[in-house]
């Protein structure tokens, strides 16, 4: 190893060249990943809510749909307004009572049912039909082309308009909380540092690394936005350690190689790797334990995570000892006073009042558990967003005017009996908080004949195959009562036609609910699993990964049990985003500590002396690398919209505290309190003179 280290630092220009390089293909691959901003489209394959909506677009040529609502226009106006849509790029149908009757027919000849769907006051309702899925990008482009030809009377609502918005937030806020992540991390490095220009060549080092892991999701095809997000600052919080260990290594080999500065380069990129590759094991353990949700955005997330951390660990290794090797006078010009204090009060005061820490730890868990399992979680995500967005304003305006939450679909056997048909239909609509079903049955009758309806609406609501049933519902997708109504609608439909599949959001996100739910439990149990593994081969030890687990497993609950007793939702992937990445990101603050214990524990130093060098020796850097996610993290909680972002990057940021006083306070104080069991359950922590000494005594 310390020959290819002494290679790269041989051919420093090289590295750096070839690192900077990188950049052009990897930008490339960047602009040309797909941002998925549909969350349900991460739903497993088979299921009906899923396997329904690609039937429905092989079938009848539609995905997604909105509903336009119209203030104060007259018939004309609105047929005007519905032609101008349908004329929008990939904008397959659209449906108001214009199309239905053409102007021919008189409102009041229609169903009430039907004239009620599309007319209430003053606003008319049309809807429109997309021929691709609810966030396709062409989808996404027709919305927006579809609000520059519509005036401040037309309201576009809908999870295509929601998607649009969010799209469109998403894209306008990444640089900015980019940028603010870098200053708040800088600020950090400068006090944690002794060189005011250190922090330019960590965060360039970073950058490049950011660089590569964006530009290679390329590979994926897509990635969600909410992975898009999490990778930038995750990767800036997680991997600014190696970078810190990699100065640190520099600055102590030079000791040895005051006149060599190549040569003790090499020696710490050495080091680095051995230490980093090891320690990095737990984060990238914890991010591909995601990688086993059915729901696949644990897929996505879990596999750009880790790969995070491996461009953080090259760029570490590579990258940065060129730039400083290549800076280094400069950097000793901008040298400065350590900034940082020495916490040696702190420590001390820990290390002789251990009590005070065990109880503190033993009041905490039972609220903290009782938290845990408690708070609130959110799966609309649209709830979240400001309230000022034209989807957002427009799905009110749809609450407020038609009493309308959320539309489902229900594809049934096209060849089903039309007075059976009719019968499913009028059962529907007795259900609590359905306002309409209506289908080809619905509209054929005595009041209209099957002549009379145009060919355009026989198209969309009857195919080959299935036919469609329209139902508005007045409750909220993720709510009690819409889950309770579409086990209901299903019970139904499946006494008529036992193939019959109900689509749509709210019956998506109910399975949603179902599917993670699972899921979470699985990637929790998987990712303390192998933390533990990977604690127990490092240790050689049976208790250490039980305490060490224990530790932060006590911070995860504390901060997510703070949610509970303040009233705060989090959106549904908070449990697997905290559980696994605060998890496997901060239990190397509990092994460094750790590994130093064992280090003067086995020099023959007494339990208290080493517990107090351990901690001592241990708690800057752990204060320091905190610190840095905290301060990676908590810019984006303060200025993303996007509720969904904010709240994962909040308790990212309140993770790494926690962890950081937890691992600072309850760890030592154990370390003392279970040093007999620690020291007859782990290898390496009795020294080999006192092994032999007691096996003398119990010979004699």
């Amino acid at each position: 190893m310390l020959k290819f280290s002494q290679w790269l630092v041989k051919h420093k220009a090289i590295v750096l060249v070839l690192g900077v390089l990188l950049i052009i293909p990897c930008a490339i691959g960047f602009i040309n990943t797909r941002v998925n901003y549909d969350i349900l489209s991460y739903l497993p394959k088979d299921i009906d809510t899923m396997k329904g909506q690609d039937i429905l677009k092989e079938e009848f040529g539609q995905g997604g749909f909105s509903f336009v609502m119209v203030d104060g226009m007259t018939d004309k106006e609105v047929a005007e307004m519905a032609d101008k849509l349908a004329e929008v790029d990939h904008v397959s149908k659209v449906i108001c009572y214009q199309s239905l009757t053409d102007l021919n027919v008189p409102k009041e000849v229609l169903p009430q049912k039907v004239y009620d769907m599309f007319n209430k006051g003053d606003t008319t309702m049309m809807a429109v039909l997309f021929d691709d899925t609810t966030s396709a990008d062409v989808t996404l482009e027709a919305i927006d082309k579809m609000r520059d030809i519509t005036s401040e009377q037309c309201f576009i609502s809908g999870m295509s308009a929601i998607t649009t918005d969010m799209k469109h937030l998403s894209d306008s806020e990444s640089i900015i909380y980019s940028v603010i992540a870098v200053i708040l991390v800088s600020i950090v490095l400068i006090f944690a540092m002794d060189s005011f220009l250190i922090p330019v060549f960590f965060m360039l080092s970073i950058g490049l690394a950011i660089v590569w892991n964006l530009g290679t999701n390329f590979m994926m095809g897509e990635i969600s936005f909410i992975t898009q997000a999490l990778a930038l600052v995750l990767q800036l919080g997680v991997t600014m350690d190696y970078s810190i260990f990699l100065y640190h290594s520099y600055k102590e080999q030079l000791q040895y190689y005051p006149d060599d500065h190549n040569e003790a380069m090499a020696h710490a990129i050495t080091a680095t790797i051995s230490s980093v590759v090891g320690g990095s094991t737990t984060t990238i353990a914890g991010f591909l334990a995601m990688c086993f949700m059915s729901f696949t955005l644990g897929l996505d997330l879990g596999i750009v995570m880790s790969k995070g951390v491996v461009c953080g660990v090259i760029a570490c290794v590579t990258v940065l000892p060129a730039m400083i090797l290549m800076f280094d006078k400069a950097i000793e010009k901008t040298s400065h006073k350590d900034l940082m204090p020495s916490f040696s009060k702190t420590s001390n005061f820990i290390s002789k009042h251990s009590w005070i820490f065990i109880t503190m730890a033993l009041v905490l868990l039972i609220p903290a558990y009782y938290g845990y399992k408690n708070y609130n979680v959110y799966y609309k995500l649209d709830s979240t967003l400001p309230s000022d967005l034209q989807s957002v304003v427009a799905n009110s305006k749809l609450q407020e005017e038609f009493n309308m939450n959320s539309t489902h679909i229900l594809m049934a056997d096209a060849s089903l009996d039309a007075k059976q048909a009719r019968n499913m239909i009028d059962e529907m609509n007795d259900v609590d908080g359905v306002q309409y079903a209506v289908g080809f049955n619905s509209l054929v009758g005595s009041a209209i004949p099957e002549e009379v309806i145009p060919d355009s609406v026989k198209e969309v609501l009857k195919g080959d195959e299935y036919q469609l049933i329209l139902i508005g519902s007045e409750y909220e997708v993720a709510t009690d009562e819409v889950n309770d109504q579409v086990a209901e609608l299903n019970d139904i439909a499946e006494k008529y036609d036992d193939k019959a599949m109900l689509i749509g959001e709210a019956p998506a996100t109910k399975d949603l609910i179902t599917i993670t739910d699972h899921d979470f439990q699985v990637v929790s149990i998987l990712s303390i699993a192998a933390v533990f593994l990977i604690i127990l081969v490092s240790f050689k030890s049976i208790s250490l990964p039980i305490i060490l687990v224990s530790v932060i497993e006590l911070a995860i609950m504390i901060n997510l049990g703070i949610a509970y007793f303040t009233n705060t939702d989090l959106p549904f992937i908070a449990s697997v985003v905290i559980g696994t990445i605060q998890l496997g990101a901060t239990v190397d603050y509990a092994i460094l500590m750790t590994t130093r214990y064992r280090t003067e524990r086995y020099s023959g130093k007494d339990k208290k002396e080493a517990v107090g060098i351990a901690l001592n020796t241990s708690i800057k850097s752990i204060v320091t690398s905190a610190l840095g996610f905290f301060a990676a993290t908590v810019g984006v909680a303060v200025y993303s919209k996007i509720g969904l972002i904010s709240s994962l990057c909040m308790l990212l940021a309140r993770g790494a505290l926690i962890s950081m006083v937890i691992v600072a306070t309850v760890l030592p104080s154990l370390l003392l309190l279970l040093d007999k069991i620690i020291c007859k359950t782990s290898a390496g922590f009795i020294p080999k003179e006192k092994k032999s000494k007691k096996t003398e005594i119990s010979i004699a």
